[in-house]
């Protein structure tokens, strides 16, 4: 039973291959089994492939399915296709327009299973892909928000050095009016005198100058503060907006990409293998010697191809035979008396009641 269906698999005529021997059989057996384990493979890569798509076990199981159905019939096509001839170079100029298509298909099986066996180092190349993008990410939006900050931090600082300044000029007085009071300066008279007083009366409201200052720049600040950290939380809420969008960064491009950023040769290795079985169908009809299936395909091909001459050539005949007689029907026909009198009779009637009719006509219009 299992070996009937791989010989149907192989697409060879059952009708001749059931007369054929057992080891021809075994023969066709073997190449439907190669098409079938191929469109197996195919199945399962692509079900890989489209769940890393559309991330479903039902959708990619389905698509897959009739992605292997595709790949098994262009497989049976190509190999039912391949006729031994007498000659290795034409039967390999025949085959190699299906030798590249079953290249195109081992590339189209290969890459997903590549993704799946190579799963591991692609995760590792996507996180530090990921890892970069996040980095990326966050400099190109904090891009957005750092003139801003700046510009509150110059504020900020611009503040701070009015308060700076006013402390300076009010710590300057109170050394005058101390210097004042002990005679180290001014008028050097030791006591609280008259100067002492307007010195100690300046610094005085320049005190309560620097702390109206520092109560007004004060809120300045903290009002500057709450809108930085605004721009803080705004700048995180971004960040984490697009965050998802870097993590779900493990698509089937960019899996490709991934894979492509390893070494080649394992990968070139995987290609060549399934290359290889996507290939031996085909090579085994070319290299197999011409065997008895062949002998009896050949063998009924040239019987209806010589019946189809047969019966053009019959039908041929059979024309040219209609077309000699029918000449010679009508040329003795011609040359009949009977004949040709009957036929003037006719035409005689036929132009009396044309003319009658033209009368007729001429009359009705007079």
């Amino acid at each position: 039973m299992l070996k009937r269906f791989f010989m149907i698999c192989s697409g060879a005529d059952m009708t001749i291959l059931k007369d054929c021997s057992n080891g021809e059989q075994n023969k066709y057996a073997g190449i439907g089994a190669t098409v079938f384990f191929t469109a197996v493979m195919a199945f399962v890569a692509a079900s890989y492939a489209l769940y890393t798509v559309f991330d479903n076990y039902y959708t990619s199981v389905f698509f897959g399915l009739l992605w292997g159905l595709l790949i098994f019939n262009l497989d049976r096509f190509i190999v039912s296709t391949i006729k031994k001839k007498d000659s290795f170079i034409d039967e390999l100029l025949q085959a190699s327009p299906r030798i590249i298509l079953a290249i195109i298909i081992a590339v189209v099986i290969a890459k997903p299973l590549e993704l799946k066996i190579f799963e591991k180092e692609i995760d590792r190349v996507l996180l530090e892909q990921k890892n970069e993008l996040t980095l990326a990410n966050k400099e190109q939006i904090a891009t957005q928000f750092t003139p801003q900050i700046s510009a509150i931090d110059a504020e900020i600082n611009t503040l701070k050095a009015e308060v700076s300044a006013k402390e300076a000029e009010v710590n300057a007085l109170y050394a005058t009016y101390i210097a004042e009071a002990e005679g180290r300066a001014g008028t050097k008279l030791l006591g609280k005198g008259p100067v002492y007083k307007e010195k100690r009366e300046k610094h005085d409201a320049a005190l309560a100058d620097l702390v109206t200052l520092k109560n007004s720049t004060q809120e300045k600040i903290t009002l500057l503060e709450s809108k930085k950290q605004e721009l803080a939380l705004a700048y995180d809420s971004k960040v984490e907006n697009s965050q998802p969008i870097i993590d779900n960064f493990d698509g089937l491009m960019a899996r490709i990409n991934a894979l492509n950023e390893l070494p080649w040769l394992p990968s070139f290795f995987i290609f060549l293998l399934f290359l290889a079985i996507e290939t031996s169908p085909i090579f085994a009809k070319l290299l197999s010697p011409k065997g008895e299936y062949d002998y009896k395909l050949s063998d009924k091909e040239g019987e209806i191809k010589t019946w189809v001459a047969q019966k053009q050539a019959q039908r041929k005949t059979v024309l040219n035979t209609d077309n000699t007689i029918n000449d010679r029907v009508y040329t003795d026909l011609s040359e009949e008396e009977e004949l040709y009198a009957y036929k003037k009779k006719i035409a005689r009637e036929l132009l009396k009641k044309q003319q009658d009719a033209f009368y007729k006509r001429q009359t009705e219009f007079l």
